[in-house]
């Protein structure tokens, strides 16, 4: 999962990265939001699914797959709902009810787990959605056009969890993983330098990969200052240790 934080460096817009997922957490101070930072981390292809907002920069990444985030889309509708224009109400009023239902759904089945029922309800609710679509997309106005249209053209991107529902419908992990960032941004004011923006990004590393792990990050750091002290010591690693 992943997202993007902007950030004043003495006046100069600099973003933090954010790539997360249930066992870390990896930030990454960039002067830029561009295709090249994604992959500088990622590389020129992934072979696994990337979890985002529909920001530009990840269309036509070579990835296995996308799920865009659902909370992020149901963000637009509702703002769509108080633009003045053509069917906005009705549309942003529609689709918001489709993604809450779609949240809903994918809650239930994570209570249950029952992939039988999940599935039954994700075959009509692909074929309401796509009804919809169908219905409103030449009754809508530019915004809500575009919305209609991404949905339309990127379905297998932002339904990807209806075929796969272990992938989130949402980023919301990459967006808590990124709230101390922000907190700490707000209490200190942030860098005043690259170079320590950069030692932050390092620190939020250690202390949100820790806490994934469920590992204490005092101990991680006493760990590490020993090694340095110590090269007979082994250095501790934030690297998730996979069973086999």
């Amino acid at each position: 999962m992943q997202m993007k934080h902007l950030i004043v460096v003495k006046g100069v817009k600099e973003w933090l990265w954010i790539f997360a997922n249930t066992d870390f957490a990896l930030f990454h101070a960039a002067d830029t939001r561009s295709r090249a930072e994604l992959e500088s981390i990622l590389g020129q292809k992934y072979d696994g699914v990337l979890s985002s907002d529909d920001y530009s920069v990840y269309n036509g990444y070579d990835v296995k797959a996308q799920q865009k985030c659902l909370a992020h889309l149901r963000r637009h509708f509702k703002k769509l709902i108080k633009l003045p224009g053509l069917n906005n109400q009705e549309i942003g009023e529609k689709f918001v009810n489709l993604i809450d239902e779609a949240f809903q759904n994918y809650a239930l089945f994570q209570q249950t787990q029952d992939i039988l029922e999940f599935f039954s309800w994700t075959s009509d609710f692909q074929a309401k959605v796509n009804l919809n679509i169908s219905q409103w997309i030449a009754k809508a106005g530019g915004e809500a056009g575009k919305l209609l249209r991404s949905l339309q053209e990127k379905a297998h991107q932002w339904w990807y969890f209806l075929a796969y529902p272990e992938i989130p419908p949402d980023n919301n992990l990459a967006e808590r993983t990124l709230r101390l960032a922000v907190t700490k941004r707000k209490v200190s004011g942030g860098s005043r330098s690259m170079e320590r923006f950069q030692h932050t990004a390092n620190l939020l590393t250690v202390i949100q990969t820790c806490r994934r792990q469920g590992r204490s990050v005092i101990q991680f750091f006493e760990q590490a200052i020993k090694a340095i002290v110590n090269p007979d010591l082994c250095a501790p690693s934030l690297i998730p240790q996979f069973s086999t």
